[in-house]
């Protein structure tokens, strides 16, 4: 198995904290060769930090030269999600791509596309599915523990967690707020118990009363006049054979918890609620409850880097690929539809 050479586009937090970390720790399977921003001198120096030989301010400059990767992680904002996956894809490259897929179910579905039809692959970067939580539920539910999932109730809420930094407020750049930058996050978790199918039927309301009006900060402070996307979001999913999702998810909500991450599971035998993971069902007749004191901690980066590079190598993997991001990126913005009708 030959070693493939690696760009990082986007030379910000994730690239730095995320990804170059993780690749770091996988010799024998990647090298990075290349990082690409649209700032050199930032570009440069993430590439002196970790010891990458080559640094640039064009992708097609990359694309051409001795720089030229075999894989590329998608490490910008938003809104380029979908260009910069293009072009790599039409270059030849295998792309590992942050979330969300991109800013609308049209772009998502034409990267799929694309990657189908040039061979390629392409997968997203959910990394809570490796957490060791959502490893054992998961194997739970694959030995039919559950029997048939029905309902789940997924969350991802912060008390005053709108971002004071980037740009996690301004519309044009993300495409939204808490649903799209947070509740992706869960909503995948939920939709991989379930098939990951289309809903039949969505119902949302998205709120930004709180970002609008300003106040106490825990994740730093933000200008209430430049807000433009919601600061909460509650959707109801419905799906083929009476199975439903209730979302809900927010950077500022007044609730007694500085954040709440979660998923409560409900199935015909059993049901479950992720953190921390407890099993809840029947045994010889009594009422039970499990739970699970002694999991490891996992490098969740690290595993969903290595999910990445085994499906280029061919081998199965539990990551989000390109049609499961068509169908999340279709979910979103169906949400989003139904919020603004409901406005």
């Amino acid at each position: 198995m030959s070693v493939l050479k690696a760009a990082i586009i986007g030379g910000g937090h994730i690239a730095g904290q995320n990804h170059l970390p993780a690749l770091a720790q996988l010799p024998d399977r990647v090298k990075v060769v290349s990082i690409c921003s649209r700032d050199i001198h930032k570009a440069q120096a993430l590439a002196d930090k970790h010891n990458v030989p080559f640094a640039y301010d064009s992708p097609e400059e990359m694309y051409r030269s001795e720089g030229k990767p075999d894989i590329v992680i998608n490490c910008t904002a938003n809104n380029l999600h979908y260009p910069f996956t293009i072009q790599a894809l039409e270059n030849g490259c295998h792309v590992f791509c942050e979330k969300p897929p991109a800013m609308n179910a049209a772009q998502a579905r034409e990267m799929a596309d694309l990657a189908q039809k040039n061979g390629l692959v392409l997968a997203y970067n959910f990394q809570r599915r490796h957490s060791a939580e959502y490893t054992s539920l998961k194997k739970y539910h694959t030995l039919g523990h559950f029997g048939d999932i029905y309902h789940i109730k997924a969350n991802y809420l912060r008390r005053r967690g709108i971002p004071g930094w980037g740009n996690f407020t301004n519309k044009t750049i993300q495409g939204g707020g808490a649903m799209i930058d947070l509740g992706v996050h869960i909503l995948d978790l939920a939709l991989d118990l379930t098939g990951y199918h289309h809903p039949h039927r969505i119902v949302a309301n998205t709120y930004d009363f709180i970002g609008k009006t300003g106040g106490k900060g825990l994740k730093g402070s933000w200008n209430p006049a430049t807000f433009e996307v919601e600061d909460a979001c509650f959707a109801y999913l419905s799906f083929p054979g009476n199975v439903s999702i209730a979302l809900s998810t927010s950077f500022a909500l007044n609730m007694e918890e500085e954040d709440v991450i979660n998923l409560e599971v409900f199935g015909t035998k059993g049901g479950a609620k992720l953190l921390p993971l407890s099993i809840h069902t029947e045994i010889a007749g009594e009422l039970a409850d499990i739970r699970f004191p002694h999991l490891s901690d996992v490098n969740v980066q690290l595993e969903n880097t290595t999910a990445f590079l085994d499906l280029c190598n061919g081998k199965p993997a539990n990551i989000c690929n390109s049609d499961q991001g068509a169908v999340l990126q279709s979910i979103v913005e169906q949400i989003y539809q139904s919020a603004a009708a409901n406005q």
